[in-house]
């Protein structure tokens, strides 16, 4: 026999509360509604299970028996509902980010052991590369993007910003003068990386310069390591130079042309909800990695 749960809520309530009234007012319903329900059960079982007067409503013998045999039964529903709820809405199974390379080892990397203490059932698949991945294509749950965003479907948290610096070696400046003008990068060595366009700001926007020199390389720590060598000059965000700029191996030029800050994203798919471990994962990067520690390389 299949077991018959309508009106048993109504039922449930009206022994609970000793009053059609007030049960319908804990379900939000009609006592109207409730009564038919009622009605409805005893019709199904056979056997009356209130006794019904203007002043008060009582169980029969039947229906005080059948209300301790459907109590427990209804509270290990409610449980296991309340089980199933908490389960869904905790932190679980894998996400798969990806973001640049060097930032990637120096941000994010750092922050993986601590996330997975603090979430011991979400796993996490890092993958490091200064190439735009297609999301969907490669199944990304988080991508960590660093500065113009094209239009896309995507959805985008903004974790900070950074700061593209053009700097050199003293030795280098010393040899070959200290450019005093975008214009005048056309007269030096430029360590030139996966773009050959270098961003500058003038008259209030932001434009660009091709620039050309003996190294090109897309590893900001190759280009790093020349600059600090006296190969040329470089455009590099500000976390990549900050150490050497503190150390005065390298020194800043051309701050009056200095580019606006960057945004630094954490790109993911839209969706009507957002699963709990990509949730934990954007408030997480947001807490660790605030805007003035990104901005200033400390």
């Amino acid at each position: 026999m299949a077991p018959h749960w309508e009106g048993l809520n109504e039922f449930l309530s009206v022994a609970e509360h000793g009053s059609f009234t007030q049960a319908a007012n804990k379900l939000d319903t009609t006592v109207v509604s409730v009564s038919r329900r009622v009605a409805a059960l005893e019709a199904y079982l056979g056997v009356k299970l209130f006794h019904r007067t203007t002043r008060k409503v009582s169980l029969t013998d039947e229906g005080e028996l059948y209300y301790q045999r459907c109590r427990p039964l209804i509270a290990a529903l409610v449980d296991a509902e309340q089980t199933i709820t908490q389960a869904q809405s905790l932190p679980a199974g894998q996400i798969r980010v990806t973001a640049p390379v060097n930032f990637g080892e120096q941000y994010i990397a750092p922050l993986l052991a601590p996330f997975m203490v603090a979430y011991p059932q979400v796993a996490v698949d890092l993958h490091l590369t200064n190439r735009r991945v297609d999301m969907t294509d490669t199944g990304t749950d988080v991508a960590i993007r660093i500065g113009h965003l094209p239009d896309s479907s995507l959805k985008a948290k903004r974790l900070g910003s950074r700061q593209l610096t053009i700097c050199a070696s003293p030795g280098y400046l010393a040899l070959n003068g200290r450019p005093d003008s975008p214009s005048a990068l056309s007269r030096h060595s430029c360590l030139v990386g996966s773009n050959e366009h270098w961003h500058y700001q003038s008259g209030g926007k932001v434009r660009t310069l091709t620039v050309s020199g003996r190294l090109r390389c897309n590893s900001g720590v190759a280009l790093l390591n020349a600059a600090k060598h006296g190969l040329g000059l470089a455009q590099l965000p500000h976390y990549y130079v900050q150490p050497a700029l503190a150390s005065g191996e390298l020194e800043e030029v051309l701050t009056d042309y200095r580019v606006d800050d960057e945004g630094i994203w954490a790109l993911y798919p839209s969706g009507r909800q957002l699963q709990p471990k990509i949730a934990a994962w954007l408030a997480y990067l947001a807490e660790h990695l605030p805007a003035q520690q990104l901005r200033t390389g400390v």
